[in-house]
């Protein structure tokens, strides 16, 4: 005789029960009742083996009924503790500034946080309709807020949303901030206890995006020419109207929409991932530029929450994406040649050219833990990148990311360039002559089951490689176990003669991401073809070997 599922999963059912009774939400309720109706207890182990963990990304996780899903209640919980942690800090009736995207629930996860602080007794203020991320950082500042939440999950998959949280400063928080904030969200018994008043806060008006984007000009050089076309895709986010506000304001042509892509829609409809780095993600993009007349310089892309930025350029003849590096190089020098002064900084994972350009300009320049959250907090910082398509140009403005300055910056480069028939590739071809070609790429993969990069990561530790493509290991580090620069992050880095490869799990995703950089020495032009040719080999080789290492 087989024994009954319930009675075998009565405690599993029984939480399920409790989450249920508190659930503010019909559509989890329903989804909930209807799982604990089916006995589903597969599913509902998924969504009861624990709760979904807040850290330095806050809050990021597939929707859905349960605490290992994003829904309101695990929202409510987080404010709860957001606003408990705020006022154990002293600021008992502080500002807190919450933004949101136009993700499914993102509108009702960012009420929620207000009637949480509200009925902490914080004050809150919510951002007037979907809007940038770069806008909500901004806002911040702007309006002497103690800490401010945006409800985005990026450029994540359509089922996904998360919760950021950004202090005072303006950028995101950073250890012990992550972890007492997460102390307070588990000391919240029942949602019972949270109090959550109907109204009482404020929704902003429209002055805040306006104060915004008279920032934005401030990133320009005034007597600079404005003359590049550019296509440009919001894919599905919400950017559109804050980039096209932001160049109509500063005098460059109205940029060719990506049409298909170029309202918000939560289900983002035409790519698999909305995020510009995706094969595929930027195919429609090309083909409007092929049909669009005058042919355009350069075609600009923004992630969902329009906090990063994608470019491309002609490329012998087909439409190319750049890559984040590459990007950050070329910013970096239309800085420099402005005359840009202050620290030049950037994460871990991205291309040492950038020391090389800030050391020539006599420059300050720091290397930080990957994210925007250490990079921010670079003392005296000008300027700061992730290769992962995020330009922080207007720290003063924007302590984090922002997607649509860089596009402002990038376009007034390519005019520049242009009055000078040149292109990017041209200015990229100049510091590979003077610094050497540094060409970089990234072995991603993308798992369901996270124990693969345990895995991966372990088998590295225990048998680090000896070499990678021919290139003899000259440095090992486990970077658990911090720098002298470094705090401790989970992340292996390897030193090459002439290369450099660094290995961590995702923050964000599913993923083991190694990122590596090869440097090729040239002395003039006619070198480039065969550096590249080099680059490319030595690139495709250390890939190769370094998957036979992790067992990936």
């Amino acid at each position: 005789m087989q024994d009954n599922p319930v009675q075998e999963n009565s405690e599993l059912i029984a939480r399920a029960r409790t989450w249920l009774a508190e659930d503010p939400d019909p559509e989890t309720r329903d989804e909930l009742a209807k799982l604990i109706d089916a006995q589903d207890t597969t599913e509902l182990t998924a969504r009861f083996a624990g709760t979904l963990q807040f850290g330095t990304a806050g809050l990021r996780g597939e929707l859905g009924a349960g605490p290992m899903r994003m829904n309101r209640s695990v929202v409510i919980r987080a404010a709860a503790g957001l606003a408990a942690y705020l006022k154990a800090e002293g600021h008992t009736d502080g500002l807190v500034v919450v933004g949101y995207d136009a993700r499914h629930k993102s509108a009702d996860f960012a009420r929620d946080t207000a009637a949480v602080m509200t009925g902490a007794g914080l004050r809150a203020a919510v951002l007037p309709r979907p809007l940038p991320t770069p806008v909500l950082a901004f806002a911040i500042r702007h309006l002497g807020a103690v800490a401010g939440v945006e409800v985005t999950a990026s450029h994540n998959p359509p089922r996904d949303n998360g919760y950021k949280v950004y202090l005072g400063d303006g950028s995101q928080i950073v250890p012990p901030a992550d972890a007492e904030i997460a102390a307070h969200i588990d000391a919240v018994a029942s949602l019972h206890d949270v109090p959550r008043p109907e109204s009482g806060w404020q929704t902003l008006a429209e002055d805040v995006l306006e104060a915004y984007l008279a920032r934005t000009d401030a990133v320009l050089s005034p007597e600079s020419p404005r003359t590049a076309r550019t296509v440009y895709t919001a894919m599905h986010g919400v950017g559109k109207e804050t980039l096209l506000a932001a160049f109509d304001r500063a005098g460059f042509p109205a940029p060719t929409l990506v049409a298909e892509q170029a309202e918000p829609d939560p289900d983002f409809p035409t790519v698999a991932f909305p995020n510009p780095e995706e094969p595929g993600a930027m195919d429609l993009a090309f083909a409007t530029a092929a049909r669009t007349t005058p042919a355009p310089d350069l075609i600009i892309a923004n992630d969902p929450d329009a906090d990063r930025c994608a470019a491309a350029v002609v490329d012998g003849g087909a439409w190319r994406m750049l890559r984040g590096d590459e990007v950050g190089a070329l910013l970096a020098a239309h800085l420099v040649k402005r005359g840009a002064r202050g620290t030049f900084a950037e994460s871990i994972v991205s291309s040492s050219l950038l020391g090389r350009i800030a050391e020539k300009a006599g420059l300050p320049y720091e290397e930080t833990l990957t994210g925007f959250k250490w990079i921010a907090r670079v003392e005296g910082l000008r300027y700061g990148y992730e290769e992962a398509l995020g330009y922080c140009v207007d720290p003063e403005g924007v302590r984090d990311k922002d997607g649509i300055t860089a596009a402002l910056l990038l376009t007034e480069l390519a005019s520049e360039l242009k009055e000078e028939g040149r292109t990017f590739l041209d200015l990229l071809d100049d510091l590979a002559l003077q610094h050497g070609l540094h060409a970089t790429d990234q072995l991603s993969v993308r798992v369901e089951d996270l124990s693969l990069i345990a895995d991966a990561m372990r088998r590295l530790r225990e048998q680090p490689p000896a070499a990678l493509a021919g290139l003899p290991v000259t440095k090992a580090e486990d970077l658990t176990r911090g720098t002298e620069t470094l705090p401790p992050t989970d992340g292996l880095r390897y030193t090459l003669d002439g290369a450099r490869v660094i290995v961590r799990p995702s923050g964000t995703e599913p993923k083991l991401k190694c990122y590596l950089e090869v440097v090729v020495p040239l002395s003039a032009r006619s070198e480039l073809p065969a550096a590249r040719a080099r680059a490319a080999e030595l690139l495709a080789a250390i890939k190769r070997d370094l998957s036979a290492a992790a067992g990936i």
